[in-house]
């Protein structure tokens, strides 16, 4: 007899979206007042989540706990295993100097730090966002920041805000791909509605983080740059994202606005050159000719990333990727669990944990690091001293992304989220102003742009046409809101503290993050708002097919 998952357990709504509010709250408690690691807050929002859960919604223990176990196995694989993959191939390339090379070349290109954040965290991470996403691209980017000489604690905060532009259309568009199977909605017409709603941030998002590096007067200095960086990627965003569909913005826009800088900074260069305060300013910076033997050297030192994009491209081939579905993949029902929920809309929940260990992109970017391994120089034996060193560098991280998605799997099948849910959707005529935070809630519960589409997507429609607006507006409301949340989802956060070397550091971080996150979000509603009321000329044309 499968237990049933009810939304309004008090039978007052207010007050069961009260109660359900606190296990979230626990984790801004823990990581922003208390300051505590990680792995630590997700332990307390966990434990939380699990008396909530038992006592108010009364899920049976056992179901508490193997929901819980299952999403910290979802942690583990595939999240951890990109993360680990990524800074085991970001770890050769220091070990073999080729790092170091690469760090020169960006010298030569400008030692300004704020243009560096521009080139890799903004248009680099884009780039990587649409090719392999799931938390590949902070990693990556974070750990070359840090390698540049950027301070850790800025150059992961700095990564995750330049990761929200390009989330919507991460991983080839699998979020809107998911939102338009949830909806019925056509998945053209969500990502017109995203692509006319996002651009507007990423136009702005590259003089807000120069801005947050070094204040409005220095941001000033480099604005040329941070104009041509943020137009061309919101431009080619619009344009790919209306006319060509969800799976090329990023890639195309992320590649763009890298040339379109570098062909700017041909041309024209800031009068002075910005370093961090705690940075020598006396450094003489790197010219061509301090890289003996370029261009063949440079090829060799950006070997790595150019095979990591050569391999996460080809595992996004449609053709490629279903056939390495389909011959390696093993696949679940996870015993206990599986079909043992009925949710409030009356369907019983499925639980299949699917290890797709040949199209999963971790598996992508280490087949990209051994291939790079001999080209750089390195014997096997470095190779695997690298990666057992990452795995004692990882350790504290994987934890907390495993007790994270414990967490977002107990919130979710409890049916704590859904509460929350329906006490923003009882909003009214203010509902498409609040469908960005519930998508940006989804985010920070799940973290996944993905995950927050599945699981609102439906609610977000519904509630729309129950209140006469369109609900292509409102969905993707909820896709754009997402991308707001992901830069403070705890499974983001650690991440990004992996690969910046702030294990422990995660409040830190987060406090870095969490005040430009509800800045950002609160630009995204207001849009949303007017889009919904005022400016209906910007809803897409669409056939609805149910």
């Amino acid at each position: 007899m499968p237990w049933i998952q009810p939304i309004d357990p008090c039978h007052n709504l207010l007050a069961s979206g009260i109660i359900a509010i606190l296990p979230v709250s626990v984790i801004f408690w823990a990581l922003v007042i208390r300051k505590m690691k990680g792995f630590q807050a997700g332990l307390l929002a966990t434990a939380a989540a699990l008396l909530i859960g038992t006592t108010v919604y009364r899920m049976p223990v056992g179901l508490a706990l193997l929901s819980t176990v299952n999403g910290a196995l979802y942690g583990l694989f595939p999240i951890c295993w990109i993360v680990l993959s990524a800074v085991f191939l970001f770890n050769l390339t220091v070990r073999s100097g080729q790092f170091e090379v690469i760090r020169q070349f960006m010298a030569t290109i400008t030692a300004d730090r704020r243009i560096q954040a521009l080139l890799i965290a903004f248009s680099f991470g884009s780039f990587l966002e649409g090719t392999a996403g799931f938390g590949a691209p902070v990693a990556i980017t974070a750990a070359m920041l840090t390698g540049l000489g950027f301070n850790p604690l800025y150059a992961a905060g700095l990564c995750l805000i330049a990761n929200t532009a390009p989330v919507a259309f991460g991983s080839i568009g699998i979020p809107v791909t998911v939102m338009a199977q949830v909806t019925s909605l056509p998945e053209t017409a969500i990502s017109q509605m995203i692509g006319r709603t996002l651009p507007f941030l990423s136009a702005l998002l590259p003089f807000y983080l120069v801005t947050l590096m070094a204040g409005f007067k220095k941001a000033k200095e480099v604005a040329p740059a941070a104009l041509v960086s943020g137009l061309s990627f919101a431009l080619i965003q619009y344009f790919s994202s209306n006319y060509l569909g969800p799976t090329l913005p990023d890639v195309l826009a992320g590649i763009g606005s890298i040339f379109s800088l570098l062909l700017l900074l041909k041309f024209w260069k800031p009068k002075t050159i910005w370093r961090f305060p705690e940075e020598a300013t006396d450094a003489a910076p790197a010219t061509a000719a301090s890289i003996p033997g370029r261009p063949p050297r440079l090829l060799w030192a950006f070997s790595p990333f150019i095979i990591l994009t050569l391999m996460v491209i080809t595992w996004g081939i449609a053709p490629i990727k279903n056939f390495l579905t389909v011959n390696g993949t093993l696949q679940f029902p996870v015993p206990g669990l599986h079909n043992a929920i009925r949710e409030y809309n009356g369907n019983l929940l499925a639980h299949i944990f699917r290890f797709n260990y040949l199209s999963a992109a971790g598996t992508a970017i280490l087949i990209a690091a051994l291939i790079a391994l001999p080209l750089s120089g390195l014997t096997p034996g470095q190779g695997a001293r690298v990666f057992t060193a990452t795995l004692r560098q990882l350790r504290f991280p994987i934890l907390t992304i495993a007790v994270v998605l414990g967490f977002a799997y107990l919130v979710n099948d409890s049916g704590i989220t859904q509460t929350i849910a329906r006490c923003l959707a009882d909003t009214g005529a203010l509902f498409p102003f609040f469908a960005p935070v519930l998508g940006w809630l989804g985010v920070f519960i799940t973290g996944s742009d993905t995950s927050s589409n599945a699981l609102f997507g439906k609610l977000q429609a519904s509630t729309a046409t129950s209140i006469g607006v369109d609900p292509i507006v409102t969905v993707g409301a909820n896709v754009s809101g997402g991308v707001i949340g992901k830069m403070i989802s705890p499974q983001s956060i650690a991440v990004a503290a992996a690969a910046g070397g702030l294990v422990g550091r995660e409040s830190d971080l987060f406090r870095f993050t969490v005040r430009h996150s509800l800045l950002l979000l609160f630009i995204i509603c207001c849009i949303v708002l007017a889009q919904a009321y005022l400016f209906k000329w910007m809803i897409p044309t669409y056939i609805h097919h149910l």
